[in-house]
C-alpha cells in the first residue's frame, strides 16, 4: 500500500510533519503489493503452469513479458489467486501496464533507490515476517521466486511509492474550514451515546460469606480510597497498591471498548461522567469498585492524547573519504564506548555528530509519531527508554539513536489540526490517486501483443 509523503525540512530527521499511512486501491480491483514494502511471503507454493516467455505488451517502448505477468500473479493475494486464471492474468497485465507507465514518470523525475535503501527495505520485510534473510530466501525459492526477482520487485514498489507520494499528495488541498468542521464533528461523535469507553477500577473485594460488620468495614475502606483519589492521588498507582483485582498491575485499566462489552453496572455508572472523573463505591458480586473514566471515543473520533518520544542521535554523513560502511563501524565503536562507560552519549554527540542537534548532545526533543522519517522512526519505536539501537541508515546518513523518554501527552490544538488534515487527506487520496493513474495511463503509448498464458 501507499504512505502519504512526509513533508521534510533540510534539518536532520526531526523537523517533519506526520502524515498518516494512506491505502489506495488499484483501479482494476487487484490488490497492489505493499510499498512499505512488506510483500507477503506465503508458505504455499502457487501451482501455476510453467510459462513461456514472450512479450505481451509494450508501454512507451518498455516491454512487459509473459513471465513478468506470471511472477506477479504468483504473488497475488489469495482472494485474487482464486479467480479464474485467465481473468487473473489479464488483471495482472493491466496492473503492470499502469505501473510501467508510472515508473516512466518516476525515471523522468530522477527518482532512484540506492542499494543501501533496498537492503534496509528487504531486511525490514524479513523482520516483519519474523524470518531471517536466509529463511526468506528459502521461502521465496519454494515459491519459484528468485532472490534477484524479489529484490527487483521491492525496488519497483519503492519507486512507485515515491512517485505517487510526489505526484498525488500535491494535488490534495485541505481548506481550513474543512479542518474546523471535522474537529467540531469529531467532538460531537466523541460525546455520542455509542462512543467507546475506557474505564479503570479499584476493587475492594468482599468475601462471599462476609458478615454485615465485615461488609461495613470494607465499604468504609472503599470510601477512604475514593477520598484519596479525589484528593489528587494517582489512580493507577493507588490501584496497584490497594486493588484486589487481577488487573491492578496495569493501574486497573480495562481497555477501550463499546459500552455493551462492559458490565452494565459499570457502563451505567459512567454514562454521564466526564472524562477523568471518578465515581463509586459501586457494589458488585465481587465487592466495591471505584471507577474512573479514562476516555470516551468513537472509532472516527480524535484521540485525546498522543504518544511522544524523546530521543537523541549521533549522525555521520558519508561522503568524501567516509564510506557508509566506515560510518557504521565508527558508530558501532561509539556504542561500545557508551555501553562500557568509556564515554557518554552526550559528549560523543557534541564532538562527533554532523547535525544541528550536536550542541544539545544529540537531543531531538519530544516528537509525535510520524515526525521522523520512516526508516529512523521504525527503529526508534522498537527501543525502550534508555536503549540504543545498532547504527541505522536513513536518507540523511548513518545514525546511532537512543530513546531517552516516552510519554502520553494531551493533543494540542495544533496537533489536532494536523491530525485532522491527515485524516481528510487520506479520505481524498483514493480519488486523487485514481485520477492521476488515469492521466498517466492516458498519456502512455500502450501496445498489446499477445495474451498472457
Amino acid at each position: 500500500m501507499l504512505c502519504a509523503a512526509l513533508v521534510l525540512t533540510p534539518v536532520a530527521v526531526v523537523q517533519a510533519q506526520a502524515l498518516k499511512p494512506i491505502k489506495p486501491k488499484a483501479a482494476n480491483g487487484l490488490s497492489m503489493p505493499s510499498a512499505e514494502p512488506s510483500m507477503p511471503i506465503s508458505a504455499r507454493t502457487p501451482e501455476t503452469p510453467k510459462a513461456l516467455d514472450f512479450i505481451v505488451a509494450v508501454v512507451d517502448n518498455e516491454p512487459i513479458t509473459n513471465l513478468e505477468v506470471n511472477r506477479l500473479a504468483a504473488m497475488a493475494d489469495p482472494a485474487a489467486a482464486n479467480m479464474n486464471r485467465n481473468v487473473l492474468l489479464m488483471e495482472v497485465l493491466e496492473t503492470l501496464i499502469d505501473e510501467t507507465a508510472q515508473l516512466g514518470v518516476a525515471r523522468q523525475s530522477g527518482i532512484q533507490v540506492s542499494t543501501e535503501e533496498l537492503d534496509q527495505a528487504v531486511a525490514g520485510t524479513a523482520q516483519r515476517n519474523q524470518l531471517s534473510l536466509n529463511d526468506m530466501r528459502q521461502r521465496l525459492k519454494e515459491q519459484g521466486i528468485s532472490w534477484e526477482q524479489y529484490r527487483g520487485q521491492i525496488r519497483r514498489q519503492i519507486m512507485l511509492q515515491r512517485v505517487r507520494e510526489r505526484e498525488v499528495t500535491g494535488r490534495i488541498k485541505i481548506q481550513d474550514f474543512e479542518v474546523d468542521a471535522f474537529l467540531r464533528e469529531s467532538k460531537l461523535t466523541q460525546a455520542g451515546a455509542n462512543a467507546d469507553i475506557h474505564i479503570a477500577h479499584i476493587l475492594i473485594a468482599v468475601p462471599e460469606k462476609a458478615s454485615a460488620d465485615d461488609v461495613a468495614k470494607l465499604m468504609t475502606k472503599a470510601d477512604e480510597v475514593l477520598t484519596r483519589v479525589k484528593a489528587g492521588e494517582d489512580f493507577g498507582k493507588l490501584a496497584a497498591q490497594v486493588s484486589q483485582a487481577s488487573d491492578r498491575a496495569n493501574g486497573g485499566q480495562l481497555g477501550l471498548r463499546s459500552p455493551d462489552r462492559y458490565p452494565s453496572l459499570f457502563a451505567d455508572a459512567v454514562k454521564s461522567l466526564a472524562v477523568g472523573a471518578v465515581t463509586g463505591p459501586i457494589r458488585s458480586g465481587a465487592g466495591f469498585h471505584i471507577l474512573k473514566l479514562l476516555e470516551r471515543r468513537s472509532a472516527d473520533a480524535m484521540p485525546s492524547t498522543v504518544t511522544q518520544t524523546r530521543a537523541r542521535h549521533i549522525l555521520l554523513r558519508p561522503g568524501g573519504k567516509l564510506s557508509q560502511d566506515a560510518a557504521r563501524a565508527q558508530l558501532a565503536t561509539y556504542k561500545k564506548q557508551i555501553e562500557t562507560g568509556l564515554a557518554t552519549f552526550e559528549d560523543l554527540a557534541r564532538a562527533q555528530s554532523q547535525d544541528g542537534s550536536a550542541a544539545q548532545g544529540g537531543d531531538l526533543g519530544w516528537a509525535n509519531a510520524g515526525m521522523m522519517v520512516p526508516e529512523f522512526e521504525a527503529v526508534m519505536n522498537n527501543l525502550a527508554p534508555g536503549q540504543m539501537a545498532d547504527p541505522l541508515v536513513s536518507r540523511f546518513g548513518v545514525h546511532l539513536v537512543q530513546v531517552m523518554e516516552r510519554r502520553e501527552a494531551p493533543l494540542s490544538l495544533r496537533d489536532q489540526q494536523d491530525l485532522a488534515r491527515n485524516i481528510l487527506r487520506e479520505r481524498k487520496f483514493d480519488q486523487a490517486y485514481k485520477t492521476w493513474e488515469r492521466e498517466v495511463r492516458g498519456r502512455a503509448y500502450v501496445e498489446y501483443r499477445e495474451t498472457p498464458q
